[in-house]
């Protein structure tokens, strides 16, 4: 008697597991963040994919409002993300290759859900604001695009004892350096995604338009304005710096070379004379290994000191 044939059940996708989230942040991270990946490295691995989960995040919903290449309503696209958050904050399943691993990040740490929120709510003024009239305005945005970053960290890069309340404006601070040093190299980017995160009125001050912002060189007006704003830009890290020494050992030599790395892209903007629009200011890479070197023997000496403490030997 001939035997029936047992037609297999139809594959069908395994569940990602919160390892492959973690990796996927990190993939993230090396792809889109060069420079924040590289001081990265020099953490401690377990602070390391935490750090890659709140990037992931941010980038994640980033990619929403900002990829060229996506189609569809952007708004009902942060609307499901910000759904499977809030069920993955409650330990619930959620299909998504990130949020798995930024929730798990966010419990594991106590961070502050409303650092998150204020975080999604700048990623949604993306889709309708498109300019800011004062410096003042663009602060609010970058509070949730920026500063929330900086306090979201905090809590995975540890202080010193006692001086976790004292770090929080540092990080918020450094948040801020970096969020506008971006804003100024990605100028002629921003603006093919209908965007000027430049204050109208220092602009106006300048006498700047978007027809000079879309020309291939700068000229003197736009390289007044960038001077400008790259001021203002220091004037953020200045006040990021003193943070540092706020935070555990093995967590400086990270934040101290992402300070280096990103402060080197502000630098190579006023070598070019403060032209933005001319090519895209990057870092050397020989410039970027030399940051590193000289922090990672900082960084190896700093995680054997706390490993020490930790066993308890001398």
């Amino acid at each position: 008697m001939t035997q029936p044939t047992m037609t297999p059940p139809p594959m069908t996708q395994p569940p990602m597991t919160l390892s492959a989230g973690y990796e996927r942040c990190r993939l993230l991270n090396a792809r889109h963040g060069r420079s924040f990946y590289l001081a990265t490295l020099l953490l401690p691995g377990w602070k390391r994919r935490h750090v890659h989960a709140l990037y992931g995040f941010a980038r994640h919903a980033d990619e929403i409002v900002d990829s060229f290449t996506m189609t569809g309503d952007r708004a009902a696209a942060l609307d499901r993300l910000e759904e499977r958050l809030n069920l993955a904050l409650k330990g619930e399943p959620v299909d998504d290759p990130v949020v798995p691993a930024f929730a798990h990040t966010v419990r594991a740490f106590d961070i502050d859900h409303a650092d998150v929120r204020v975080f999604l709510r700048s990623m949604r003024a993306d889709l309708t604001v498109t300019r800011y009239d004062t410096y003042d305005d663009l602060l609010g945005y970058m509070e949730g695009s920026a500063a929330a970053i900086g306090t979201m960290t905090l809590p995975v890069l540890e202080t010193v004892p006692g001086a976790r309340d004292a770090a929080r404006e540092p990080a918020r601070q450094l948040g801020l350096a970096f969020q506008l040093t971006n804003f100024l190299r990605d100028v002629a980017e921003d603006l093919r995604r209908g965007r000027v995160y430049l204050p109208r009125a220092d602009l106006d001050r300048f006498g700047v338009t978007d027809d000079d912002l879309r020309g291939g060189v700068a000229g003197r007006r736009v390289r007044d304005l960038v001077a400008f704003e790259a001021g203002r830009a220091r004037d953020h890290y200045r006040r990021a710096v003193p943070g540092i020494d706020l935070l555990a050992p093995s967590s400086r030599p990270c934040v101290r070379a992402a300070l280096l790395l990103y402060g080197g892209i502000l630098q190579r903007i006023e070598a070019a004379g403060h032209d933005v629009l001319a090519e895209r200011a990057r870092v050397p890479r020989r410039d970027r290994a030399s940051i590193f070197a000289r922090n990672l023997l900082a960084a190896a000496v700093a995680r054997r000191g706390e490993l020490r403490v930790t066993a308890g030997t001398p």
